[in-house]
């Protein structure tokens, strides 16, 4: 079973578990305002924007490693605030100490992104002189893996990073229209369940894919629905 396979598996596991947890605790949510069809496309919207975020990742760590998707974490407070600028939830005081702070530590931020990424591409990496004898099936190999590295940046920090970003400003307009946490969550998660199971039943053609095991695979299911 391939990772790719089983990315997909572990996303369509995970959202229904999640969703079937947070239907007792929606009920007890007690008196809350109208679910109305304006918030309801704001969570569907909020849902397929974390969803992509989520495939982003897993694509991204895939072509690349956890330790460098761990490290373009970093990125969503600095996508965070120039997202919250852009939609005017934070006022930009160009002297005051605290924006100032903020604005450094975003392109810190970004412009390490791009040298973790870039540190290993054949742009600035400099290979050593190679012995006539390399064949050059294993130079191709090597300059295949370099661009795979490249490839899990880029869906890591613009794609993943950002979209979860924006996935956080999302939750704080829709949380103004309707205050109601576990209700919003109970339909995130139900409307990831559809993306996932739409796609994963598509992309996964492997029976044995689907399959659980005592293993890592479904200790970070269950650590996925606890969170």
């Amino acid at each position: 079973m391939g990772s790719a396979s089983t990315s997909w598996s572990f996303t369509v596991t995970s959202s229904p578990l999640s969703s079937s947890f947070l239907v007792p605790s929606s009920s007890l949510a007690g008196s809350c305002p109208p679910l109305t069809f304006s918030v309801l496309r704001k969570i569907f919207l909020l849902a397929l924007v974390g969803f992509a975020s989520q495939i982003c990742g897993y694509a991204g760590i895939d072509y690349s490693s956890p330790v460098l998707g761990t490290a373009m974490m970093n990125l969503i407070p600095a996508f965070t605030f120039i997202l919250a600028i852009i939609s005017r939830m934070e006022k930009l005081n160009w002297k005051g100490s605290s924006s100032q702070a903020k604005l450094v530590g975003t392109v810190a931020s970004i412009l390490g992104a791009l040298v973790i990424t870039l540190y290993k591409g054949p742009t600035i990496l400099r290979l050593p002189s190679l012995p006539s004898f390399v064949h050059p099936r294993h130079l191709v190999s090597l300059l295949s893996r370099q661009l795979n590295w490249v490839l899990g940046g880029f869906l890591l920090s613009p794609a993943e990073a950002f979209l979860l970003s924006l996935w956080f400003i999302m939750q704080a307009f829709i949380l103004k229209d309707y205050p109601v946490v576990l209700n919003i969550m109970f339909y995130l998660m139900f409307f990831a369940t559809i993306f996932s199971g739409l796609l994963s039943f598509i992309m996964v053609r492997e029976p044995q894919s689907w399959t659980l095991k005592l293993d890592v695979g479904l200790i970070a299911i269950l650590y996925s629905v606890s969170v």
